[in-house]
């Protein structure tokens, strides 16, 4: 007869420890998984940023790289517009909106280099979104050296990003665009130029958003113009119609700038 336990063994488990190599594949498991995902997000914001691009029109492009009282320098990191005569003392460091090849501005910012001797540095941003691009203003204003004073600017979200930058730089230049951070006591000389048909960034928007501005701000508005008639990238979505030309745009934004560019070389 054979006896399945003894009166003296010890009690059998009621259940089995998990082994500890177990729970290190487990937790192997969860790790390779957060990994991945991570990965995956990264991917995801890699390709997103980078399909649905605007480009730069070719024709207003074209125009500006013919004009012999401009020279355009183009770098890895932005493209610098100077005046042919080397007379400049006063530069602007442009941030382009979201998703718009930086060369879309090129000529809407002609006007201030030919007229008002200012040089221009368009920023070239990261993964095409100014708020991936960490870059410190002085990583553009470096590329000119002998610039006595630098205004900041931008676009759309090139310019939320423009008003995080402007504590560096002595004025503000803001196109369709407005602030999220407070510059009210900030001193800074201010131009805020809004389109009356922008169905992006409203003139009501801009108008909630100006207590964030110094008081002097200039609070400026082109009749006619749309979100996207402040670069030359075609249409927007979610914008408004233009009712303005090309031209008329082109004339009424110069004639701003370089009345701002004049009072900031005083």
């Amino acid at each position: 007869m054979t006896e399945s336990s003894s009166p003296d063994s010890p009690a059998a488990p009621s259940g089995t420890p998990r082994s500890p190599r177990r729970g290190l594949r487990v937790l192997w498991w969860i790790l390779g998984s957060i990994g991945a995902l991570l990965l995956l997000a990264v991917v995801g914001i890699l390709i997103w940023s980078h399909v649905g691009v605007m480009a730069a029109e070719p024709e207003p492009l074209a125009e500006v790289r013919a004009n012999a009282a401009i020279e355009i320098t183009d770098t890895s990191g932005a493209i610098v517009m100077e005046p042919a005569n080397g007379a400049s003392e006063t530069g602007l460091v442009f941030v382009p909106g979201a998703k718009v090849d930086p060369w879309a501005y090129a000529n809407n910012l002609a006007g201030m280099v030919e007229d008002a001797n200012v040089t221009v540095v368009i920023t070239k941003p990261w993964l095409n979104l100014a708020f991936f691009d960490l870059r410190p203003l002085s990583a553009f204003t470096e590329l000119v050296p002998g610039i006595d004073t630098w205004a900041v600017g931008g676009h759309s979200l090139g310019g939320v990003r423009a008003c995080q930058l402007a504590t560096d730089a002595e004025a503000l230049v803001l196109f369709g665009s407005y602030c999220a951070n407070d510059l009210s006591d900030s001193g800074l000389p201010v131009i805020s130029i809004a389109g009356s048909e922008d169905g992006l960034s409203t003139p009501e928007k801009i108008a909630d958003a100006r207590p964030l501005l110094p008081d002097d701000a200039r609070m400026e508005v082109i009749d006619g113009a749309s979100h996207a008639s402040f670069g030359d990238y075609g249409l927007q979505a979610g914008d408004g119609t233009p009712t303005i030309s090309d031209a008329e745009m082109d004339a009424a934004l110069s004639a701003l700038l370089v009345s701002f560019g004049e009072e900031l070389a005083q």
